[in-house]
């Protein structure tokens, strides 16, 4: 335990440990949807009274883990963080297809970012917290770019939890934290039904709304204003950069969990000394 209060020995061992949860959060970002979109046909053929697919479950855990091109399982050794990546040149060992690079990219940012996290709260609960909160915001973020969901098993799940953990108020208060979370969800419902009746189209999804209520409930109600404002600048200036480039139309869908995960990021690392300058602007 002594080891733990020393802030290296914490800060590395935090950062490996975020490597090794990364690959994970790899797993949950590809798998998960397919999941979801299993047990949704499964309800659809048992509501149309129609045949119930024999198609083989998916789960975090099965099927082993395969080379979506060749089949080949991929062997323990071949799933080291960003090691492996590295030592097969980012191919294949079988048939030599090429593997995104969103793999090791996202094992480092996770590593990364919980090592930032150890290294700024030191051993305890604001640490812990502070983990289960990037892990989740990160896999939130690639499955929103992948398919532009953002599941209810993992959104509310990190709402309850920053209810749970502000208890002890160990972000914010537990008032400040339900506050919170009504009007995260609150303020973009609002946005969304006001869109919906000027345009007739749907500005955002359900999933926003939830996601920030869930950042609501970690930091509270006066981070709301400041999460809504970060994320939608950065939105805006990186979608119409997106839009530029790629030649895209401008009725092209894109996704807004990434920006609402960025900013809680924000808040999480930079939180006191943003609302401090928020609120003195505001005040003026």
């Amino acid at each position: 335990m002594d080891a733990l209060h020393d802030p290296f020995f914490f800060t590395i061992t935090c950062t490996l440990l975020g490597l090794i949860v990364g690959s994970f959060l790899n797993v949950v970002i590809l798998r998960l949807p397919k999941m979801m979109e299993q047990s949704w046909r499964r309800e659809c053929s048992e509501l149309l009274a129609q045949p119930v697919s024999t198609e083989t479950p998916i789960s975090l855990s099965q099927p082993n883990s395969q080379c979506p091109a060749c089949g080949a399982n991929i062997r323990p050794w071949q799933n080291i963080p960003v090691v492996s990546w590295l030592l097969l040149r980012g191919c294949c060992a079988q048939c030599d297809t090429r593997i995104s690079a969103r793999y090791p990219f996202v094992e480092l940012l996770t590593g990364t970012l919980t090592g930032l996290a150890a290294r700024q709260f030191g051993f305890g609960p604001e640490a812990l917290s502070a983990f289960i909160l990037i892990w989740i915001l990160i896999a939130l973020t690639g499955i929103d770019i992948d398919t532009q969901l953002l599941p209810d098993s993992m959104t509310l799940a990190l709402l309850w939890i920053g209810l749970a953990v502000n208890l002890f108020d160990t972000w914010t208060s537990l008032p400040s934290a339900v506050m919170g979370a009504m009007l995260g969800y609150g303020s973009l419902w609002s946005v969304y039904w006001v869109f919906k009746l000027v345009t007739g189209k749907e500005g955002m999804g359900y999933g926003d709304f939830k996601l920030l209520a869930a950042l609501g409930a970690w930091f509270g109600w006066q981070t709301v204003p400041v999460i809504i404002l970060l994320s939608s600048f950065a939105g805006a200036l990186l979608g119409i950069s997106i839009l530029l480039l790629r030649r895209l139309e401008r009725d092209t869908p894109m996704p807004f969990g990434p920006y609402l995960a960025g900013a809680g990021l924000v808040i999480l690392f930079f939180g006191e000394t943003l609302m401090t300058e928020y609120l003195q602007r505001v005040t003026l």
